[in-house]
């Protein structure tokens, strides 16, 4: 099998892991990681067991798994799963999720594959957040592949192709799953969709046959929650700011909300992933018409039905809907120190922020009751 056509996106093959994690253990940037994840300890003996590590499955069983761990120890009130035990281990899947969390998201997914003695997966990691060799490295030897953010037309047209074959290959051939979000960037407003370009792009490699070419990905919609959304103070500002202005990213600032995911605590998490789209549905999705567009926005219908059905809803997202509109609609799902706690948090978070209170506080009660719109409008 050659995998040269996509040498610009793919991760790091076992064989080029050893040189890899030479240049890890000798890369200065690597003490403040270590330093994090090993307080305390002999950061020498770290970087040697890294520079002994010769597959992905090392790096990420000796490193990433025990990171995310500590992130889930140290940042949140514990982790559930759903629906991993139908997962067939010499299978590959296409996890399509919702996103809140730059990094999180996917990394949970791997802590969850693990957790069920499962492969984990490669993941979609977006290049603007590619920005130095040693993310790279990281992120190559983690299985990660590369999805192109911004480019003209044309190139934007022929990185699309290639992504589509190569998560194509990776699940048909080589039975190896992939993660990916089912819309460009994180919802930001807590408003999870499927993009259609998202599906579009799955399509771009197959035989034209609708139902058979996503029936092969086994698409797995999934579902990740947080009680207490990462980055919420991040994003209200940014959408406070979008709301008068074209919103630009300051140097820097995808490495910081990274960091801030990563710190913040995060409460509960959930995460569930609902049984592969199978044939049954698909052809349902294609008798409603025989217009590819329409058939892709009847597909993102589906996966948004099965996604936000699946989401976890927390005391959070019922406060926040209950506070935006006066109401007490769900009253029943928290207490009063429960909603007190909540305002203070949220007035807590808002204290570092410059601009009208209360529509900063509309924008950051917005982000965590669109969860619940959302179960609203598709009826479960």
């Amino acid at each position: 099998m050659d995998l040269h056509e996509f040498d610009e996106i793919r991760p790091y093959t076992d064989e080029e892991i050893p040189a890899a994690m030479h240049r890890l253990a000798d890369s200065p940037q690597i003490d403040g990681v270590l330093s994090y994840l090993y307080p305390g300890e002999d950061l020498h003996l770290h970087r040697e067991r890294i520079r002994n590590f010769h597959t992905s499955w090392d790096f990420q069983e000796g490193v990433m798994q025990h990171a995310i761990k500590k992130i889930v120890k140290d940042t949140s009130s514990g982790i559930t799963f759903d629906g991993f035990k139908q997962i067939v281990i010499d299978k590959g899947y296409l996890f399509v999720s919702n996103h809140r969390d730059i990094l999180l998201d996917s990394a949970l997914l791997q802590l969850a594959l693990y957790t069920n003695q499962l492969p984990t997966s490669e993941i979609s990691f977006g290049d603007n957040l590619m920005s130095s060799d040693f993310v790279v490295d990281i992120g190559r030897s983690n299985k990660m592949f590369k999805v192109l953010r911004n480019a003209n037309p044309r190139e934007f047209y022929h990185s699309s192709l290639m992504l589509s074959k190569y998560i194509r290959l990776a699940i048909t051939q080589r039975h190896s799953s992939c993660w990916i979000a089912q819309r460009n960037g994180r919802a930001k407003d807590g408003f999870d969709a499927t993009e259609q370009g998202v599906l579009k792009m799955f399509d771009m490699s197959g035989n034209h046959r609708f139902v058979d070419d996503f029936e092969e990905l086994r698409i797995v919609p999934m579902s990740v929650s947080y009680e207490y959304e990462p980055c919420d103070v991040l994003k209200t500002n940014e959408l406070y700011v979008s709301r008068r202005q074209k919103y630009v990213k300051m140097p820097g600032e995808d490495l910081n909300s990274i960091v801030t995911g990563i710190m913040q605590f995060k409460g509960g998490i959930h995460i569930t992933i609902a049984p592969p789209l199978n044939r049954h549905q698909l052809e349902e999705v294609a008798a409603l018409t025989g217009d590819r567009n329409d058939r892709l926005k009847a597909l993102a219908h589906l996966m948004d039905d099965i996604i936000i059905s699946n989401y976890k809803l927390w005391k959070t997202n019922y406060i926040a809907y209950d506070l935006l509109r006066e109401g007490h609609t769900y009253a029943g799902f928290y207490s009063q120190a429960d909603l007190e706690a909540f305002q203070s948090y949220m007035s807590y978070k808002l204290s570092s922020l410059e601009g009208e209170k209360e529509e900063l506080e509309e924008i950051f009660l917005t982000i965590y009751a669109n969860s619940v719109v959302n179960r609203r409008r598709f009826g479960v």
